[in-house]
C-alpha cells in the first residue's frame, strides 16, 4: 500500500505522516527530503542556486522513483508538487490513497509566520500580506489538490488526522 499526503506548506503533511507511520507502522518519507538526502543540498538552496524549474525536474524525477520502488509507504509531498510536470497524475495511477490535508489561511498563516525563513516562496513576504498570499496560491493550486481522492480537514490534531486517514483507507 501507497499513502500520499499532499497540501499547502505548513498544512501538516509531514507531522501527520509521521504520527500515521507510528499506527500502520509503514515507513515514513517526505519527499523534500529524499532530495536533499539524494542532491547534498538543501532546498532553498536548490531554489536559490539552480532555480525553481530545476527543483520541479528533480522533484518529478524522485516523486516517480520513489513510488515505483516502495511498497508500504506514506509519502509527505512538498506544497507544489501535486501542480508542476503532470504529478498529480502520476501520484493518482500508483495509488488511490491519496490525502489532501486542506488548512484554513488563518491557521496557515499562525503555523507559518514562526517559519518564514525556512520557506522560500515566502521568506520575503510581510507578515501583514500573507493571508492574501496564501489565498491567491490556494485559489491557483486547489485544481490540483482536488484530484486527491480525500480531502481531510486539517486544522485539528495530528493524531485526530492521522486516524480520520487510516479510516478512510482502501
Amino acid at each position: 500500500m501507497k499513502i500520499v499526503l499532499v497540501g499547502y506548506m505548513g498544512s501538516g503533511k509531514t507531522t501527520v505522516g509521521k504520527e500515521l507511520s507510528k499506527y500502520l507502522g509503514f515507513r515514513f518519507l517526505d519527499l523534500d527530503a529524499y532530495i536533499e538526502e539524494k542532491t547534498g543540498m538543501k532546498i532553498p538552496a536548490i531554489f536559490k542556486e539552480k532555480g525553481e524549474l530545476f527543483f520541479r525536474k528533480l522533484e518529478h524525477q524522485y516523486l516517480s522513483e520513489v513510488l515505483e520502488k516502495n511498497s508500504d509507504i506514506i509519502l509527505s509531498t512538498g506544497g507544489g508538487t501535486p501542480c508542476y510536470s503532470g504529478n498529480m497524475e502520476v501520484i493518482s495511477r500508483l495509488t488511490k490513497n491519496v490525502f489532501y490535508l486542506r488548512v484554513s489561511i488563518p491557521e496557515l498563516v499562525k503555523r507559518l509566520t514562526k517559519e518564514k525563513e525556512y520557506r522560500p516562496l515566502i521568506a520575503h513576504i510581510e507578515e501583514a500580506d500573507l493571508p492574501e498570499f496564501f489565498g491567491k496560491h490556494l485559489f491557483e493550486r486547489s485544481p490540483f489538490y482536488s484530484l486527491a481522492a480525500h480531502t481531510i480537514p486539517s486544522d485539528g490534531t495530528p493524531q485526530d488526522i492521522a486516524l480520520k486517514i487510516k479510516s478512510l483507507l482502501r
